[in-house]
Order: C-alpha cells, then sequence, then structure tokens
C-alpha cells in the first residue's frame, strides 16, 4: 500500500485483511499524522519515501520490500468485505495462475454510503512476485500485464469483493483528489508516447469536475489514439463519451454512435442503457422500451466492464415506467416503478414518479403494489 496522512481509514483497510495476509508492506510518502503509528500497531513494515510525483514508482519501491509469493495491492480508502477475505489465498491452489481477480465496488455519491450508488468493476489485485511485474504511469497506476496477454494466461476469479471509497464526495473534497490527478496527468503527457490512458483519465477528471466539453474533446482523443495504436479501445471510453454527450442534451448526435459502440461491446449494459436514455429523451418511446428490456436481460453480469449498478436492474425499470407513463399506459408505468423500488426502495425518482400517479388519483400505491384511498 501507498499511504499519506490516512488515520481515518487505514485501520479499517487493514482489519479487513490481517488474518489472510502474512506480511504488510506501507509505502509512507510523508505522513504528519498518526498513520505510520497506526499500521505498526498491526505489524506491517513501514517504509518511508521520498514522494516523486508518481504512483507507479512509488508502488514499485513497495514490491521490492515484499516477500511474499504472491502480491495483493489495495489503497487505505478501500476495505476487502470481510467475509470474502479468505478467498484471496485460494490463488495458491492453481499452478498456472498469475493474476487474482476480485470484485471492486467503487462507491460514489454522500455518506454514508450505498451499494446501489456504486460502479462495479473486476480488477487485477493478486500477482505473483515475479521481476515483470511491475506498475506503469505516475497517476492511476497499472500493473504490466501485456506478457501474460501475449502468452495466453489469464486471471482466475476470486470470490471476493474490494469496497473502494475513495470517490465519495467527503473523500474527493478532502483530498482534492481532482486538481492533484489533473497536475499529475498533465504532467504525465510531457513523456513521449505517454498512454492514450493518460487521455481517457483526463477526460474523466473534467466530467467529475463537470467540464463537459473538454471531457468531450478529451475522451475523443484517447479514443483516436488507441485506434492509432492498433488497440481497440476500451469499453469505458465510450461509457463516458455517450455519458457526457447524454449530460449535454446531444441525444440526435448520440444515436448513431452508439449503435456502432454497442456493436464492438454488445454484453456491456451501460451502453445498451445509454442507448435507452438517448431514445426517451429523442421521445421515441417504443423503441427505447425495447432497449430497456435488453437491459434487464443482459443484467450486470459482465464483470470486464466498468458497470453502473443498476443499469441492467432498477434504473432500467425506472426508465421502463417512464416510458410508459410517456405513452399513457399508466398501470404498467406503476408496475415498473414498483419494480424498481423493490430492487431499490431509496430510488428517489421512481417514489416521486409513483406519489405523484398515486395524487393524480386521489390514491397512494404502495411499493408492495397495493392501492389505498
Amino acid at each position: 500500500m501507498i499511504v499519506k496522512n490516512e488515520e481515518k481509514r487505514i485501520a479499517r483497510c487493514l482489519e479487513s485483511v490481517k488474518n489472510v495476509v502474512d506480511e504488510m508492506i506501507i509505502v509512507d510518502t510523508g505522513s504528519t499524522d498518526g498513520t505510520k503509528e497506526i499500521c505498526r500497531s498491526f505489524g506491517a513494515s513501514v517504509y518511508t519515501y521520498e514522494w516523486k510525483d508518481h504512483f507507479g514508482e512509488a508502488r514499485n519501491f513497495g514490491i521490492d520490500k515484499a516477500s511474499g509469493e504472491w502480491i495483493l495491492w489495495l489503497d487505505a480508502d478501500e476495505e476487502v468485505e470481510t467475509a470474502d477475505a479468505h478467498h484471496l489465498r485460494d490463488v495458491f491452489n492453481t499452478e498456472e495462475c498469475y493474476l487474482g481477480l476480485v470484485r471492486v465496488i467503487n462507491y460514489y455519491g454522500k455518506a454514508p454510503h450505498d451499494s446501489n450508488r456504486s460502479h462495479v468493476l473486476e480488477q487485477s489485485r493478486l500477482f505473483r512476485n515475479e521481476p515483470r511485474f511491475r506498475f506503469n504511469n505516475a497517476i492511476h497506476e497499472q500493473l504490466s500485464i501485456e506478457t501474460l496477454d501475449s502468452e495466453g494466461y489469464g486471471g482466475t476469479r476470486l470470490p471476493v469483493t474490494v469496497h473502494h471509497y475513495g470517490y465519495m464526495d467527503e473523500t474527493v473534497t478532502e483530498k482534492k483528489k481532482g486538481e492533484r490527478n489533473l497536475r499529475l496527468l498533465e504532467k504525465e503527457k510531457d513523456a513521449e508516447g505517454y498512454s492514450p490512458w493518460v487521455d481517457y483519465h483526463i477526460g474523466s477528471e473534467l466530467y467529475r469536475a463537470g467540464e463537459f466539453v473538454r471531457a468531450f474533446d478529451q475522451v475523443n482523443v484517447a479514443i483516436r489514439r488507441f485506434l492509432a495504436s492498433g488497440k481497440k479501445p476500451p469499453s469505458l471510453l465510450y461509457k463516458l463519451k455517450y455519458t457526457i454527450l447524454i449530460n449535454v442534451g446531444s441525444f440526435e448526435g448520440a444515436r448513431t454512435g452508439i449503435e456502432l459502440a454497442i456493436q464492438m461491446y454488445p454484453d456491456y449494459v451501460d451502453l445498451y442503457f445509454c442507448k435507452g436514455v438517448i431514445l426517451f429523451e429523442l421521445q421515441q418511446f417504443e423503441e427505447a422500451i425495447e432497449v430497456f428490456k435488453q437491459c434487464l436481460e443482459i443484467k450486470e453480469e459482465a464483470n470486464g466492464h466498468l458497470t453502473l449498478v443498476g443499469s441492467g436492474s432498477f434504473h432500467a425499470w425506472f426508465y421502463l415506467g417512464s416510458c410508459y407513463q410517456k405513452l399513457g399506459h399508466i398501470q404498467q408505468a406503476e408496475l415498473a416503478y414498483i419494480e424498481a423500488l423493490t430492487l431499490y426502495p431509496s430510488h428517489e425518482e421512481a417514489q416521486e414518479a409513483l406519489y405523484k400517479l398515486g395524487q393524480s388519483r386521489g390514491e397512494e400505491i404502495s411499493v408492495e403494489g397495493e392501492e389505498a384511498e
């Protein structure tokens, strides 16, 4: 782990894995609070490291200090699901395995965290302690696994969940992550032959800051540079691109492109969800209904994509209700809203829509679908 001034969070993270790891390597980049003392209380080895504006190099420094056959990497604003943690050691049972893949839930919004307000992605969080595995990039560092890909080795999926709280509102504001990340990303662009991932991450930071036009331009640069390098642009670039177009109201311009993106990634439910929203905003409600039904069929099970929780469930049901309501199919709309609320009782838009439908008839509609005067 790399840490700096994490006394509010570090104990939660270390507590979640203390019974399943053999050693804890902490790379401290200049803490002035109680972070180092808390880490040592868990038996961790704490190494002071002079920060050089490069997360990849700091992680590699930590790798060099590790003696284990396998390495698990985490951040201080994460924790492993307690009931799952023992499955991390399942990687020992696979001789030809070099990577362990886990499910990472990235929460957003206000505290307390809500699993229905999150994105989910499968990530390589365990890897064999071998010289060929190092982290690249100064920011949003990535493990170098190109060699494995070329040799045909895959990762082993482990029934383990990691909870990531780093992009919740409080943490982002407190750490000024957006400003720091953009500074490091712009610095990374100065390197010759820099990765197109840098362009994507700049676009993502600009999107979070509400600078949609600049974000759109940047994600398009990333797509072009991936293609120019002979690589297929990763699916989350298209998710970001069409999410931006939806946010700025460019629905007509987005319609053709989203079809091409779906052809590239036909199992990515978020792209179908974007298509449904685009059709809804274009008032093509019957077509939108078919797309949201596809979302429910696909569900949220393609772990290789960054997936919005609800895109294949309660969010799709809510939009189905909205489509039915626009078409005047009120009973079907009510049932769809109820389905959304059954899956996510705190879905505010579905609550409001159902309440207004009941008000229009002088009734109150419960989530169970029963009506009362």
